[in-house]
């Protein structure tokens, strides 16, 4: 019995196993090191559409994408409700890490296991499932006594499972089998997710956008990595630094298209929300339209990779040669993509679309039959002037309302 107005003693047991989080929680340090996993898997996803070049490897990889960022987003998620770095939490994040760091290792032969050892499409798929269900298992424990949270975890626990059993049947079939059964693993995941998972919570807001910001940050990093990678063991030349310089500026225009302005109204948003219909702007315009976002500059650290290969004249190719084909759609696709995903974005948070970006989208798309010809760097370098041309058109364009948005994070 407690007197009126006196809050109950906690349970020490549950404290011990869960620390909830609250409105002013922020990201801690070991989702930002469970994110250099996903770094490392991204990575390899980009290695893996550069070795098989062409309309399969691309949609192969998209495949993988979207199975890591899926297993990535259930930990933001659950690392929102309970703190990522406490109790049986942090003991699930270790796991994970370890599980997804395995998949990771397996991506290279994700569809053809070089055999003398084991199988890397099944070790991959079932690593895969484990951090799946053991994300919802933790799930019911840092659901504390919310008995409704609850009963969402394991309404959703029904199409995880049948996902995570179509990727290891697809893993031990194999070849274009286990590409659609993989790809029906997402479809199973992604929409029962979004047709059951009704009840979710999402107590802290600025720590969600955060989550996402910095896998956007890390996304755009790889994009930098990738220039690099693909000039590595070469002699220093004016092509090659010039081509470093224009995928930079075309890095630095993403980071800036989304950070400037975007981010911060939709943070805005998201915390003027409550109860499920936070939950449902969080689903909608992080979950899953920040997908588009991340999978768009990965096909661009794609073709920026093959930039860096032709300027430097490896893999058969001189400096005058132009992308064609895949490397080329993903140059200019990949960032088609980001900005049709801000569009979508911006649409579901304040509900107009940005008119200058919807046009910009229309060019990219056009463009690869526009600069076909065109010597690599210089296709590389029209990217980066429409890029740039579109920043300054929106800050010259839109002064005041950036200045005020710019004014009211600062207050924040």
């Amino acid at each position: 019995m407690t007197s009126e107005g006196t809050r109950p003693r906690p349970d020490r047991r549950r404290r011990t196993w869960i620390r909830p989080t609250d409105e002013h929680s922020g990201v801690t340090t070991l989702e930002l090191f469970f994110d250099l996993v996903f770094v490392f898997a991204i990575t390899q996803v980009t290695a893996f559409m550069a070795d098989d070049l062409g309309w399969r490897g691309a949609l192969r990889g998209l495949v993988l994408l979207a199975l890591m960022w899926w297993a990535w987003c259930s930990y933001a998620w659950l690392g929102n409700q309970a703190r990522a770095d406490e109790g049986v939490v942090r003991g699930a994040m270790i796991g994970a890490m370890a599980a997804l760091f395995v998949v990771a290792l397996c991506i290279p032969e994700a569809w053809g296991d070089e055999g003398g050892g084991i199988s890397a499409p099944v070790l991959l798929a079932v690593c895969l499932g484990l951090v799946r269900l053991g994300h919802l298992g933790v799930y019911v424990i840092a659901a504390g006594g919310d008995a409704s949270l609850r009963r969402t975890v394991l309404r959703t626990a029904v199409p995880v499972a049948v996902a995570a059993v179509l990727l290891v049947v697809g893993a031990v079939l194999g070849g274009a089998t286990q590409t659609a059964l993989w790809a029906l693993a997402l479809v199973v995941d992604y929409t029962g997710i979004y047709l059951l998972g009704g009840g979710w919570r999402l107590p802290a807001p600025g720590h969600f956008a955060e989550r996402y910001g910095l896998i956007v940050i890390i996304a755009l990093g790889e994009s930098l990595i990738a220039v690099g990678v693909g000039a590595t063991h070469l002699p220093v030349t004016v092509p090659i630094v010039a081509a470093a310089l224009l995928g930079l500026t075309v890095s630095l225009a993403m980071w800036w298209l989304y950070f400037d302005v975007v981010a911060p109204v939709a943070e805005r948003v998201l915390r003027g929300k409550q109860g499920q219909e936070r939950v449902r702007l969080a689903r909608d315009s992080y979950t899953y339209l920040h997908f588009p976002m991340v999978a768009g500059i990965i096909y661009l650290a794609l073709g920026l990779k093959k930039v860096a290969q032709y300027v430097s004249g490896t893999d058969h190719h001189a400096l005058t040669d132009p992308l064609k084909g895949t490397p080329l759609w993903a140059l200019y696709g990949g960032v088609a993509a980001y900005l049709l995903a801000h569009l979508a974005f911006r649409e579901r948070n304040v509900g107009s679309i940005n008119r200058p970006r919807a046009v910009v989208v229309v060019v990219l798309l056009l463009a690869p039959l526009v600069v076909g010809s065109l010597p690599a760097l210089a296709q590389l370098a029209v990217l980066a002037a429409v890029l740039v041309a579109l920043i300054a058109f929106e800050v010259v364009r839109y002064a005041e309302a950036r200045a005020a948005v710019r004014a009211d994070e600062g207050h924040h």
